[in-house]
């Protein structure tokens, strides 16, 4: 543990960070797998919805620096080869 008084406050405030970047990185995960249910149903209208939504959240999540972005033009390349295929 800490005794500078500015680090108690840095853990403090790290802490609140890390568990909402979790929270946002397993919001996104959960945007993903939707996609891909939505894909192996077949159901193109509801794949469609989910690829925007997913490619929605890949965004923020560079914005907020919580993924680099060429993890953001590969998850997007995938899904969005995916959504081509079940044309």
């Amino acid at each position: 543990m800490a005794n500078i008084k500015q680090q108690k406050k840095r853990d403090i405030t790290n802490n609140k960070r890390r568990l909402l970047n979790n929270s946002f990185s397993s919001s996104l995960k959960t945007a993903i797998k939707t996609f891909e249910v939505a894909v192996a149903a077949g159901d193109k209208a509801k794949a469609q919805e989910a690829f925007n939504f997913a490619c929605k959240k890949i965004d923020k999540a560079v914005s907020k620096g919580i993924h680099h972005k060429n993890y953001a033009a590969h998850q997007k390349s995938r899904l969005a080869k995916a959504l081509n295929a079940m044309a």
